[in-house]
């Protein structure tokens, strides 16, 4: 900190709030502390009395807060994005889209492990058209520059944060079971996937009911595969019963099922596999028919992405996997799951 005239201080930053009094009319801080000296300031400032300010020595070496925001910003932002204006040294990222927002978590830890540096993002998943998706600025009102040319050496080239648009826009159901194929009961389960997937702008191309036979199912998912859906979905059966033959049959079809289960609370049985031509078919646990959020709603997202689930990553869900069930469930904005 130094004082200097305040004919010479455009472009400095000042230490500390500047109160203006204007009897009857204003009492309050004018100019704040952080904030970098205009031309413009200067009359105004000297006709306050302020002859003389305090203002931080920040040298050819050090950056504004400002300055250094926008460095954490270059750090994090790609396509389908935008950003706010600079407010007190912070910078916010925004989606220009609906899509699956994934965070580099590994090389965002290596940013927010280092002293006076922070950015913080929401967790992998389905971010909304003009939602907020990251938060950074630095501690200080100013930093040492080197401090942000090391941190972007720690992390490389390439974003913190991609926001991948929905690719999937359509999708084939099979719907198994013996009492609602035979119409012993309605079926209750398949209105609730086609209405959760309408929110996603996926619509349903054909709807099969099949009893509880292995080959008839298979045949429908084969049907299904002809008519070149984006994505096929199974419901029904997908205990470990012996009458249930939905998981099974999603085998004998071809698929290559990356995991049949998932440590997630509702939706353990849930079952995700792709086909050679990277089709998803995904059999949902009854759960799914009732619960708000369950592992299919987990999953989704990142499916309509067509981006591919591997063994580890489903097996990463356990850590918070567990829904707390809400009095009022607000899912997606929840982090379950994630």
């Amino acid at each position: 900190m130094k004082v200097i005239e305040t004919e010479k201080a455009i472009g400095t930053v000042l230490c500390h709030d500047i109160t203006q009094i204007i009897p009857g009319q204003f009492k309050g801080a004018k100019f704040k502390k952080g904030h970098i000296i205009k031309e413009e300031d200067i009359p105004i400032l000297l006709s306050m009395g302020k002859k003389h300010l305090y203002v931080y020595e920040t040298g050819e070496n050090m950056l504004h807060e400002n300055e250094a925001a926008l460095c954490l910003r270059d750090m994090c932002i790609s396509e389908y994005m935008t950003e706010s204006e600079i407010r007190e040294g912070k910078i916010e990222l925004m989606s220009t889209i609906r899509g699956f927002l994934k965070v580099d978590r590994d090389r965002l830890m290596r940013i927010n492990s280092q002293d006076e540096l922070m950015i913080a993002t929401l967790k992998d998943g389905d971010v909304d058209e003009g939602k907020k998706i990251a938060g950074m600025r630095v501690i200080p009102l100013v930093i040492e520059k080197e401090k942000l040319e090391n941190a972007k050496k720690l992390i490389g080239d390439g974003p913190l944060l991609k926001i991948y648009p929905y690719k999937i826009k359509n999708f084939g159901m099979v719907v198994t079971g013996s009492e609602v194929y035979n119409k012993i009961i309605d079926d209750k389960f398949s209105p609730v996937v086609e209405n959760k997937l309408l929110k996603y702008g996926v619509t349903l191309v054909e709807k099969i009911y099949c009893d509880d036979d292995k080959k008839m199912i298979v045949d429908a998912i084969n049907k299904l595969r002809d008519k070149n859906v984006d994505m096929i979905i199974c419901t029904g059966g997908m205990s470990v019963d012996p009458d249930d033959m939905t998981p099974w049959s999603i085998i004998e079809s071809g698929a290559d099922v990356v995991s049949y289960g998932s440590p997630i609370l509702p939706g353990a049985m849930m079952l995700i596999g792709y086909f050679d031509n990277d089709v998803p078919i995904l059999g949902l646990p009854g759960c799914a028919m009732y619960a708000a959020a369950t592992a299919f709603d987990v999953m989704l997202p990142k499916v309509l992405a067509k981006i591919k689930w591997t063994k580890e990553e489903i097996a990463e869900l356990g850590y918070g996997g567990l829904c707390q069930n809400c009095k009022v469930c607000h899912f997606p904005n929840c982090n379950f799951g994630n």
